[in-house]
């Protein structure tokens, strides 16, 4: 394991980010649900955590599947989307992936000022498909028979992670955000999971405070190491909720 040096935090400017992470070119599904449950993420073959020097409003959340119920304005917006169709499949690699992906990030970088450079099919694979994973999965949506977006998550066997998510902007209005989710929630419901962890909440920052909208929800209490049992806390009993 290594810990990249302290640089200023994408989500919070006036922080200092640092990470601990490790490359794995396959892994184990009760492995790495071991990692899940003591706050690791997976993007390609890097798994990571935070490992900020002071910081600590990255907190890792998980949705509790059995007891989720969605809200009014959640399901508001699954009416204003049910005409998307939705379709669990290994991930793959097609030119409309790439393109869809590229619309979804040239948006952005007019939207919030993501640095923009187009990615090549080989740039995507290197992203997203290196390694190999008995667990990855991708939920394509389609509008009209088109793909408007593709969540991609990791389906291990008690729980669901939610990995990358990209969409037509032109789907936007609509809430893709939010209903993807409630898929996922959907999908882990359906093939008898536990959870969904939807990656780091942090409070402060707009763009990732979302997610204790999906309740109810547990949060993870501290950084555990490998040999400590997680203490995941639900709302009620952690100090944030």
């Amino acid at each position: 394991m290594s810990t990249t040096p302290g640089q200023p935090c994408s989500y919070l400017p006036s922080q200092t980010a640092s990470l601990d992470y490790r490359i794995h070119l396959t892994i184990a599904a009760a492995d790495y649900a071991a990692l899940l449950e003591r706050g690791w993420r997976r993007h390609g073959m890097h798994f990571f955590r935070p490992a900020c020097p002071v910081c600590t409003a990255c907190r890792p959340l998980r949705v509790d599947v059995a007891n989720f119920r969605p809200t009014r304005s959640q399901r508001r917006c699954l009416n204003r989307n049910a005409d998307v169709e939705w379709l669990v499949r290994e991930p793959t690699l097609t030119e409309e992936h790439v393109r869809l992906y590229n619309a979804w990030h040239a948006d952005m970088h007019v939207r919030s000022g993501w640095p923009f450079r187009r990615a090549t099919a080989e740039e995507y694979f290197q992203s997203f498909l290196i390694g190999r994973w008995d667990f990855a999965r991708e939920i394509c949506y389609f509008r009209g028979g088109r793909l408007a977006g593709v969540g991609l998550v990791d389906a291990l066997p008690r729980a669901l992670s939610s990995v990358y998510f990209y969409h037509d902007p032109a789907w936007r209005p609509l809430g893709p955000g939010t209903f993807t989710v409630l898929k996922e929630i959907e999908y882990a419901r359906q093939s008898g999971r536990d959870y969904v962890y939807l990656g780091y909440w942090i409070e402060q920052c707009p763009s990732m405070s979302y997610k204790n909208r999906f309740g109810p929800h547990e949060i993870l209490a501290g950084r555990s190491a490998e040999t400590d049992s997680p203490r995941w806390l639900t709302a009620e009993d952690s100090p944030a909720g």
